[in-house]
């Protein structure tokens, strides 16, 4: 049985595997994420290259995902802030990998796998929102993912907090500034004088009682709030799937994330939500269904 090599670029680390056409996992690799358009590129071979050695079966194509602002159509990655690249030509890429190669954005892989086999399998109108240290979004609207030439999706920068904190984007008071996992942990940080590395120590230390990490914590679920009801009132979803490190939190999110929900809406159709069934293998069994995808429209020509 042939395989498919998947690889998922993070903002700090590269996750990749080997996956036969059951969608079996049968290898993995991580890999620190460089800095910058060519030594990501580089690294990228590298790992596919790595992944060759472990494979039993020939390895018939790959699938990577890159983040940032993807155009799949174009085979451009046109801006990465965390990375350092901006419209980086990805068309020599099967090239370099020397096989047939699907190019993704990560949130849509991670998107599309929890659609086809995960909290999401079975709706045909979804929102897949990870949490982590930034906000993104991916959405599917009557069975086909919006893309909208790469921009689709990036409700972290939706103002929540007029004239609130500056965004590394060059606006002020985003989603991100408030909502995302490093968020609560910053604005806990500088409340308190004291050091918290992870939005789940704030959330142990409201459970502990601490006033302070409750107003923070609830600030951030209000946020939260607030873009998933724009979002509901624009695309309405049937199911929010709640993903990155912030899912974790389970009820203390989920509970008061869905009553302010349904609070902020009257007549929109109220979704479901969820947290993600794939954790941080999302994006790369996505990137594997875009390589599996691509071997099918290869051979269908």
């Amino acid at each position: 049985m042939s395989l498919v090599a998947a690889v998922d670029i993070g903002g700090t680390t590269i996750k990749a595997a080997l996956v036969d056409g059951d969608l079996r996992v049968r290898h993995t690799l991580r890999r620190p994420t460089p800095y910058g358009a060519d030594a990501v590129l580089d690294a990228v071979t590298k790992v596919l290259a790595e992944l060759d050695q472990l494979a039993d079966a020939p390895v018939a194509a790959a699938g990577v995902v890159f983040p940032g602002l993807v155009d799949e159509t174009a085979r451009i990655a046109r801006f990465s802030v965390n990375l350092g690249w901006r419209d980086l030509d990805l068309a020599d890429l099967a090239d370099r990998t020397g096989r047939p190669t699907a190019i993704g954005h990560d949130v849509r892989a991670g998107a599309l796998a929890e659609w086809r086999l995960g909290a999401a399998k079975g709706y045909q109108d979804v929102a897949f929102v990870p949490v982590g240290t930034g906000v993104s979004a991916a959405f599917i609207a009557d069975g086909a993912m919006v893309v909208a030439g790469g921009y689709a999706g990036e409700i972290g920068h939706l103002v929540v907090e007029p004239d609130g904190e500056p965004c590394p984007c060059g606006g002020r008071g985003c989603l991100e500034t408030v909502g995302s996992a490093s968020a609560l942990a910053r604005r806990y940080s500088a409340l308190t004088g004291e050091d918290v590395s992870a939005a789940l120590e704030v959330l142990d230390r409201m459970r502990a009682g601490d006033v302070v990490a409750a107003q923070v914590w609830n600030q951030g679920v209000d946020a939260l709030a607030d873009t998933l009801a724009t979002v509901v009132t624009v695309l309405a979803p049937e199911v929010v799937v709640i993903g990155g490190g912030l899912s974790g939190a389970g009820p203390a999110l989920f509970d008061p994330l869905r009553a302010r929900l349904g609070a902020r809406l009257t007549f929109q159709r109220v979704p479901t939500v969820v947290a993600a069934a794939l954790g941080d293998q999302a994006a790369c069994l996505g990137a594997a269904l875009l390589a599996l995808d691509h071997l099918q429209t290869r051979s269908g020509e």
